[in-house]
């Protein structure tokens, strides 16, 4: 008789316990690590914030298969559950009244894997030996051996700093008593700290959209309350959506009301805004939009003193300098709302072989599909074990976290990452590879970020036909080609089973 595989799975959110659920039902062993007290973790961060799909892609199908014969009463498929609900309802059920709750050790949080008694380095005989991954408890730190990892995460404790180039802003870690990250419950636990005062939302997607229109809910509460936009981005069109093309309605609808909020000036904004300085002043917080002053307290002759020449910057740099911060700008505000997405943390993973796409972080096959410079689509198609595989075999990354720094993630592309990830680790390649998702469209697309949103009429190459698998008419050609599919604009990435039938 086979020895029952075990499999290591990071974080007991949606798509962890999806994994877990999958890995019950092919007859293995999920051992889930949850760094938080009770499953959700992250999730409990935005329990206020309705979510834009409805309960019917929000379930995963073997989750919801162990909860029916547990017992429960599935929700309404069309109705939308806050982050709140789909714990109450369907995550803590899960936990608590199927066979996973076996299986989740809560207050683990996982510091490091490997492979047992190999260091990144080592080649001969790594495959066969298992993973071990390091986690602390409130007993001390511990360590788990596995068959397998699936590291669902997340991102939402490592959001995106404020500064425009990927770093923290000047001044963002001083002024952090009035800086929030993310979704903060502006109508409920923080009324109170934003309600009269002035606040800045800086960020383009949804979680930015979201907490401005919460903001301006408040502000008919408090009508002191004054809200200002900073958006990065110069066409502000782009953040409106799909509107009423967009067959996640809720989606839509968030672009819908920001627009009319926009429109009646009850928003201020701020387009081009790139923030670099945040400095304390006796009016709050000032804001300073790219390009920044020099530094006060260094001499204009020696800025450039660390630089390798330790020559003094020449007038023609001096002059330069000077014409750039010309074009400054400042907003002072009480508060700043920082939602610029998030990345992933990838501390822990370092002595294991994981290869990710240079700029968005994520595995190199789905970059394509997601990469925002290359299109706006809010729909990637379904994908698994062949685009979420690494050098290190047996280690997969799944839901947001799979996606990097791209901002295009739904739950439903999570559970199918896990249903294929699991039948792969099963040794059922051909579910591996089958696809058993079908996912709403935008009903906008664009081919650059910054330009104009388009119908679904034109959105490349035009809709799919009916009944194909394809995000739009070019990814269903780059399909029928044999191709993985183009990622509505990206490069065509050719999937794993037809590179092996071609050789």
């Amino acid at each position: 008789m086979a020895e029952i595989k075990t499999i290591a799975i990071i974080g007991a959110g949606p798509v962890g316990l999806a994994a877990a659920a999958h890995a019950t039902e092919r007859g293995l062993r999920p051992v889930v690590l949850e760094q938080g007290s009770a499953v959700g973790h992250g999730v409990r961060h935005w329990a206020h914030v309705p979510m834009f799909s409805p309960w019917a892609f929000n379930i995963d199908g073997a989750a919801e298969r162990l909860l029916v014969a547990s017992g429960w009463s599935r929700p309404d498929p069309g109705g939308y559950p806050t982050g709140g609900e789909l714990i109450d309802r369907y995550l803590a059920p899960l936990a608590e009244r199927t066979a996973l709750r076996h299986a989740i050790h809560f207050d683990a949080r996982v510091l490091s894997v490997t492979r047992s008694r190999f260091d990144k380095v080592r080649t001969a005989g790594r495959d066969s030996a298992p993973f071990a991954l390091r986690y602390g408890s409130g007993t001390g730190e511990k360590t788990l051996l596995a068959d397998a990892v699936i590291d669902a995460s997340g991102t939402w404790f490592s959001p995106n700093p404020a500064g425009s180039g990927g770093l923290a802003a000047l001044g963002e870690r001083e002024a952090a008593a009035a800086v929030s990250y993310g979704m903060p419950d502006v109508l409920g636990g923080a009324r109170a700290r934003y309600a009269s005062k002035r606040i800045a939302v800086l960020g383009g997607g949804h979680s930015a959209i979201g907490t401005l229109i919460a903001l301006a809910d408040l502000q008919e509460r408090a009508p002191e309350t004054r809200i200002i936009w900073l958006y990065r981005g110069t066409l502000l069109s782009k953040a409106f959506g799909g509107g009423a093309a967009d067959q996640l309605a809720a989606r839509g609808e968030l672009g819908t009301r920001i627009a009319k909020l926009v429109e009646r000036g009850l928003i201020a904004v701020e387009t081009g805004f790139q923030l670099e300085r945040i400095e304390r002043v006796d009016a709050g917080l000032q804001l300073e939009q790219f390009p920044i002053r020099s530094d006060r307290s260094i001499a204009p002759d020696s800025c450039f003193d660390a630089f390798s020449s330790r020559e003094p910057v020449s007038t023609s740099l001096e002059n330069a300098l000077a014409a750039a911060n010309s074009g400054g700008r400042d907003v002072t505000v009480d508060e700043l709302i920082v939602a610029t997405g998030f990345r992933p943390d990838l501390a822990l993973l370092r002595e294991l072989r994981v290869q990710l796409d240079p700029a968005l972080e994520c595995p190199p096959a789905l970059a394509p599909l997601i990469d925002p410079n290359e299109h706006s689509c809010g729909t990637v198609r379904p994908h698994g074990a062949a685009e979420l595989a690494h050098p290190e075999p047996g280690f997969y990354i799944a839901g947001m976290k799979a996606y990097g720094r791209a901002p295009t993630f739904l739950l439903a592309t999570g559970h199918e990452q896990v249903r294929s990830i699991v039948a792969e680790i099963a040794g059922d390649r051909a579910a591996a590879r089958r696809v058993e998702l079908v996912l709403p469209e935008t009903g906008v697309c664009s081919t650059t970020p910054d330009g104009p949103a388009v119908a679904d009429t034109g959105c490349c190459g035009g809709p799919a036909p009916a009944a194909v698998d394809a995000c739009c008419a070019d990814d269903a050609r780059a399909k029928a080609s044999g191709e993985a599919g183009c990622g509505c604009g990206g490069t065509p990435v050719r999937s794993a089973a037809h590179e092996v039938a071609e050789a």
